[in-house]
């Protein structure tokens, strides 16, 4: 079978007259849903696909939903994956969106298109359909992912050339039967890694506010003026905190919740759609912030200085290939593995004073440090072998014929 691209709901009607089986990734929010509905109205056998990245899965209004549409409700527990394959390379590759803010969309779309061919070729399906629509850079991400994985069938998303708008999903939803999808202004997007914002209220960059009920990690609540933590790095990976070892995935919770605490982690930026246009996305990454920061000072202080300018160098490479949707292709995985290799020096802790809104350096150990601890002895140090040197030099001098 040679793969074809959906791009609108007439493509479905194209689309059902070849399969009956399809998956969709569905997430319980309205695009999803009114997806769902306009599957089973044609008489399809759905799969409805939900990928729990860590935040966001709420699996009684997944059943409910999908249960009263008769579809099939498949949930994979993608966490460790997301963890592993997508997380700890951003880490390393101190992937933020041109050096702003950390990028999440376009390490969790991969994953997820990765769960959805696997299990479409399991299942016998012959399409895999997504909501992202234009103003949406899901859309290249998840199409590009699925090309990429050689999916041999149709896929992509009818929202890419049918524009319709949430009322409209809302009432035809409501004559359905399923009258619990209200107006909302602000659409978001959830993993443990970061939770963004974006649309309605946060439409135009000029002018946008973001109403402080969006925030979960950095909402206000009673902490201690201020506190200190510790975090212990192995050959790149995060596995200690304030002394004690923990997995990476709790290790993320944590941290998103003790630095949450003093609204660390906040963003605002502009992100380019597909054709060049900007969208504005409000986002928090408690935990991100600060590994990522960790993770530069450690590696300061073990890399050679050209080494790591040339990682850097390649690291907005690897961001690149991220959010353009070719998280499978050859030159991300290649820009992975010298930074992977890099990775093998960073051993040790760096440690911070928690406060309002920032976090201040407080020590990095290194295991293999190439950083200076006594200046003055270190001078005294190269002086007096720059003197022997000299000495030995004369010596030599003196016995040549």
């Amino acid at each position: 079978m040679i793969s074809q691209k959906i791009r609108s709901f007439a493509d479905l009607a194209e689309l059902t007259t070849h399969s009956r089986k399809i998956l969709t990734l569905f997430s319980g929010g309205l695009d999803s849903s009114y997806l769902l509905k306009e599957l089973v109205d044609r008489d399809c056998e759905v799969v409805a696909l939900a990928v729990d990245l860590g935040e966001g899965v709420q699996l009684e209004d997944l059943r409910e939903i999908t249960g009263y549409f008769g579809a099939q409700l498949e949930v994979i527990d993608a966490k460790e994956q997301f963890v592993i394959n997508a997380v700890l390379p951003a880490l390393r590759a101190q992937a933020r969106y041109l050096g702003i803010y950390p990028i999440s969309a376009s390490l969790s779309r991969p994953i997820m298109a990765h769960c959805a061919v696997q299990t479409a070729r399991r299942l016998g399906c012959a399409a895999i359909i997504h909501t992202a629509n234009r103003s949406q850079n899901s859309l290249r991400r998840l199409n590009g992912a699925i090309r990429q994985l050689g999916f041999e069938g149709w896929f992509g998303t009818p929202y890419e050339q049918t524009a319709m708008n949430r009322e409209a999903k809302i009432e035809s939803l409501r004559r359905a039967g399923m009258a619990r999808f209200e107006a909302r202004g602000i659409s978001g997007d959830a993993n443990l890694w970061c939770r963004e914002f974006e649309s309605g209220a946060l439409d135009n960059p000029e002018a946008f506010w973001a109403p402080e009920s969006l925030y979960e990690w950095t909402s206000v609540r009673d902490r201690p003026a201020t506190s200190e933590l510790s975090i212990g790095f192995e050959q790149g990976v995060p596995v200690m905190l304030d002394g004690s070892p923990l997995p990476l995935q709790e290790l993320i919770g944590r941290l998103n919740r003790e630095l949450g605490a003093y609204q660390i982690g906040r963003y605002s930026g502009l992100e380019h759609l597909d054709q060049g246009e900007k969208v504005l996305e409000v986002r928090e990454a408690p935990a991100a912030t600060v590994l990522m920061d960790a993770y530069r000072h450690l590696e300061t202080a073990t890399l050679d200085a050209e080494l790591l300018r040339v990682k850097m160098g390649l690291e907005q490479v690897w961001v690149r290939e991220a959010i353009e949707g070719r998280w499978f292709g050859g030159l991300r995985e290649a820009a992975d593995a010298f930074i992977l290799r890099t990775s093998r020096l960073v051993t040790g802790s760096v440690s911070y004073r928690l406060r309002q809104g920032a976090f201040d350096l407080c020590a990095i150990k290194a295991s293999r440090p190439l950083y200076l601890k006594d200046r003055d002895a270190w001078e005294k140090l190269v002086i007096s072998e720059l003197g022997h040197m000299r000495q030995s030099t004369e010596r030599e001098l003196e016995f040549q014929p």
